[in-house]
């Protein structure tokens, strides 16, 4: 009955969207809620109903994976009754059905917040919003419903089940796909917004003040997405590497490219009534790059860890719900923005000309970073293979990535409207000074062309970024400064962890026997002992290596060479040593002959400020965020008194 229950909800779910669909079409069609009859009242209900029907769809699904119902065809496919309960639950969305149910779970759940709380619009333009959401997720429910029904029972139950991809059975999948989830579905949110916006031609500051929120919320969870995504596939792989330009973590960088342009037009427009047509055309474009990277990721075009091959079948749905969405935006765009007011003008030095420039090279970014990622697969449907990786992606990207980031150096400390350069020339000077004392430094220690840039680069930007305390009382100052700062600053330190690793990284192969010892850069491995293991679901070799840093006290290391029994797949677990300076890895590898045994060690220097630079990015969305919220919530408890004094005082 669980998996019968879990259905029925989606299906009422899908018929409430419909209606929210229908009424709020019909009601800003007949102009609002006064003329828009009966049904216009029931927008918001249906909304919330709806989400709360997804979620407990959902919670049906986690229900079936933690019990291991194995006459659910998809737990018999991606669980066993000998998983470890974390993954039993992780596994409910590490698989193509249970994905997609978590994705238009977030989905409804955001419709429903936003039908509960948001006030601020006008209701006509409040209508279209959550009209607009209810058409996206309308497909979405298809999908699920007609190609990839997560309830779909056997004819005979499963003796036992296939299991989950071992790679995937690591703590970071119970928080990073469910992160990048809400990233993606905030931004369709922002999407629902622009083209309600659009449609109802209320492209104001009330509506990016509203809007601003979701896309804040969404690059803040795209932001810690992507970073434990990022250090998932560092320890997790083996590789010894922390970013490899393949297709699907494209598809999560193009959307937070988009996310960032989006955040910092909609601030702008928010505060200064300034870059409309931006800002709806940005929030098409972000919600675009989700469903770019869910078609990717989805369609089965594409081989990886990440993806989930399924037939052309549902490819070619994705496809069909790509071109409805970005297409009927970019009609809509094509038709109404000539109706969006130009809005206030600003001089080109400014802060706004600097966001300007900022969003223009994150846009070009986003198409080095698009045509990469798509350039191959078009190639490959016509016959020829080709690659394209760092070769392509470093230089390419790097001639966009740097005038970006100087224009992030000064940007923070230019007024609004108009300013002159001479008034910022002094601590622009300080930053430029750092810019070049990092040069010297990497150029001294020979560090590469790119790495070069990079901690140049870093060394001038985390200066410039806390520039905008300077003369400033710290304990007055907004909330959403301070997250604006720490964001820029762990831009700097994140570049700063990229640069120096990618200089610096050294890399040691050998075969050695038990009791003999390995160097790499400062550090030396013995290795102590090689046992067998055994966990919940697999059985290791696991080594053990004393290592020692700069002759000091040894620390002891476990990597390990597992192999999984369910499904059968060998994996790789590596060892980390973590210092103030950098992490040596470990990885143990096969046996080379009878008494020798084949051990790959990395040091790699500063390495872990790039994850520690993701999370300050992160924390000063957080941070942003709060402050942004207080200020609404300010402004609007502002206007209320205002509107109960006028009412006192008419007679």
């Amino acid at each position: 009955m669980i998996a019968e229950l879990g259905l029925a909800a989606l299906w009422l779910a899908a018929a409430l969207a419909a209606l929210q669909l229908v009424a709020g079409a019909l009601a800003v069609w007949r102009g609002g809620e006064e003329s828009g009859g009966e049904l216009a009242g029931l927008i918001r209900p249906a909304a919330i109903v709806q989400g709360v029907l997804c979620v407990f769809s959902f919670a049906m699904l986690v229900w079936l994976f933690v019990r291991t119902d194995l006459s659910v065809k998809l737990v018999a496919m991606n669980s066993h009754s000998d998983k470890p309960l974390i993954f039993k639950i992780a596994g409910s969305w590490g698989n193509h059905e249970g994905s997609m149910l978590l994705w238009i779970t977030v989905m409804s759940a955001a419709g429903a917040l936003i039908a509960f709380v948001e006030r601020r619009l006008p209701e006509r333009t409040m209508q279209a919003t959550l009209a607009a959401q209810s058409f996206v997720a309308l497909g979405f429910y298809a999908f699920l419903l007609l190609s990839s029904n997560p309830f779909e029972r056997l004819p005979t139950p499963a003796v036992e089940g296939n299991g989950l991809n071992p790679l995937l059975q690591d703590i970071g999948l119970a928080f990073h796909p469910p992160t990048l989830y809400l990233g993606y579905v905030g931004l369709s949110v922002a999407f629902s917004f622009a083209v309600g916006a659009l449609i109802t031609r209320q492209v104001t500051p009330e509506f990016a003040r509203a809007m601003r929120p979701w896309v804040l919320g969404a690059w803040i969870f795209l932001t810690v997405g992507i970073t434990a995504g990022s250090y998932w596939a560092y320890y997790e792989l083996g590789w010894g590497g922390w970013w490899f330009w393949d297709p699907v973590e494209n598809a999560s960088l193009m959307p937070w490219l988009a996310a960032t342009a989006l955040l910092h037009s909609a601030s702008v427009l928010a505060a200064r009534d300034a870059l409309r047509a931006w800002t709806i055309m940005l929030g098409v474009v972000a919600f675009s790059m989700s469903m770019i990277g869910t078609f990717l990721v989805r369609s089965g075009i594409l081989t990886s860890v990440h993806a989930f091959a399924v037939d052309p079948e549902r490819g070619s749905f994705i496809l069909g719900l790509l071109v409805i969405y970005i297409g009927g935006a970019l009609a809509v765009f094509g038709l109404r923005a000539g109706s969006v007011a130009e809005g206030e003008k600003f001089s080109a030095v400014s802060r706004e000309g600097a966001l300007v420039v900022n969003n223009v090279l994150l846009s070009a970014i986003l198409g080095v970073v698009l045509l990469g990622t798509l350039y191959p697969l078009l190639t490959e449907a016509m016959g020829v293979r080709v690659s394209v990786g760092p070769p392509y992606f470093d230089p390419v990207g790097t001639v966009f990535v740097v005038p970006m980031l100087l224009a992030m150096m000064v940007g923070p400390l230019l007024r609004w409207r108009g300013d002159r350069l001479e008034r910022v020339r002094k601590p622009a000077l300080i930053a430029l000074v750092c810019l070049a004392g990092g040069l010297a430094v990497a150029i001294a220690l020979r560090a590469g062309v790119l790495s070069t840039i990079g901690l140049a680069l870093s060394a001038g930007l985390a200066v410039a970024s806390v520039m905008p305390l300077r003369g400033r009382s710290l304990r007055r100052l907004p909330i959403a400064t301070w997250g604006m700062v720490i964001a820029h600053l762990g831009i700097a330190v994140a570049l700063f962890g990229m640069a120096s690793e990618r200089a610096f990284n050294k890399e040691e192969l050998a075969a050695i026997k038990v009791g003999e010892t390995a160097t790499v850069g400062p550090w030396s491995v013995k290795l102590a002992a090689v046992d067998p293991v055994a966990g919940a679901n697999w059985t290791a070799i696991e080594a053990v290596m004393q290592a020692s840093y700069a002759g000091g006290k040894p620390v002891e290391l476990h990597p390990q060479a597992r192999s999984f029994w369910s499904p059968p797949q060998e994996t790789t677990e590596s060892a980390l040593a973590t210092r103030w300076n950098g992490q040596l890895y470990a990885v143990l590898g096969k046996a080379a002959d009878s008494e020798r045994w084949q051990v790959r060690l990395w040091w790699k220097p500063f390495v872990t400020l790039i994850w520690y630079g993701g999370l300050m990015i992160a924390l000063g969305g957080l941070l942003a965020l709060i402050g942004r919220v207080r200020e609404d919530l300010r402004r609007r408890i502002v206007q209320r008194k205002a509107g109960e004094r006028r009412a006192e005082a008419v007679p």
